[in-house]
């Protein structure tokens, strides 16, 4: 059958495949920094720059869910959680947020929302669903997900993550209970993800596993994730390869 078998056979018996979506699927740095650049000039830090901007909003990303994923706090929904590191990160560029109408950062909230799915994205899913039900496993929750999908035309099946299981990645919930909800078991499932971390967590809970590096998440000058860092089962360069990989 030559080359392209054993990518195919890598991913035997799996009937979904479910995909990590900020710097997987869509390049959030790059959409976020465009959205804070007029807001930032209109608040005078004109002079700051809009990826460091973003970078600083994304830096408490993980925090705030730590304070979820270790029970100090009830389940969350991100765009909650966004909405407070908001708050939280617009003194470090010298806004007062209390200065900002509520209404001006409801609406920088949802660049979140409006984030572009990376060139070969859309293309790609179209061909991997003929075979497989693709949906996102995210830590968006689901209003997110769906705006961001209605906006590029993202082809999932459904919307699948933290919102849908109660539980952010990496902890086991979140693999474990989107496997329940599929009614499948976890080596029916691939999860699809740029992050050897968040692959590591879903091969502890049973899911296989394929890499997408997408280098320029952090920029050109990005020092993570740029290679696999154990044997997942499948690698590919980017979607269309994955598609290719996989005969579709």
């Amino acid at each position: 059958m030559g080359i392209e078998e054993p990518n195919v056979m890598a991913l035997d018996g799996v009937r979904a495949l479910v995909f990590d979506v900020f710097g997987t699927v869509v390049d959030w740095r790059s959409g976020v920094a465009r959205e804070a650049e007029p807001f930032l000039k209109r608040h005078g830090a004109g002079t700051a720059i809009p990826a460091a901007f973003a970078d600083a909003w994304r830096r408490r990303y993980s925090p705030a869910m730590e304070e979820v994923r270790s029970g100090r706090r009830p389940f969350t929904r991100l765009d909650v959680l966004h909405r407070e590191n908001l708050e939280a990160v617009l003194p470090e560029f010298g806004i007062d947020p209390a200065s900002v109408p509520a209404s001006e950062l409801d609406e920088l909230n949802l660049a979140w929302h409006r984030l572009e799915p990376w060139p070969d994205v859309v293309a790609a899913l179209a061909r991997l669903k003929a075979r497989y039900i693709i949906a996102p496993l995210s830590n968006g929750n689901i209003a997110l997900m769906l705006n961001m999908a209605k906006r590029s035309r993202i082809p999932w099946d459904a919307i699948l993550g933290a919102e849908v299981v109660q539980a952010y990645k990496p902890a086991p919930e979140a693999y474990l209970r989107t496997a329940d909800v599929l009614s499948m078991k976890p080596d029916e499932i691939c999860l699809v993800a740029a992050h050897n971390g968040d692959l590591a967590a879903a091969r502890a809970c049973g899911l296989r596993t394929a890499f997408v590096p997408r280098p320029t998440e952090h920029g050109v000058a990005q020092t993570t994730d740029l290679h696999p860092d154990q044997a997942w089962d499948l690698v590919a360069s980017d979607f269309i390869d994955l598609a290719e990989r996989l005969q579709l």
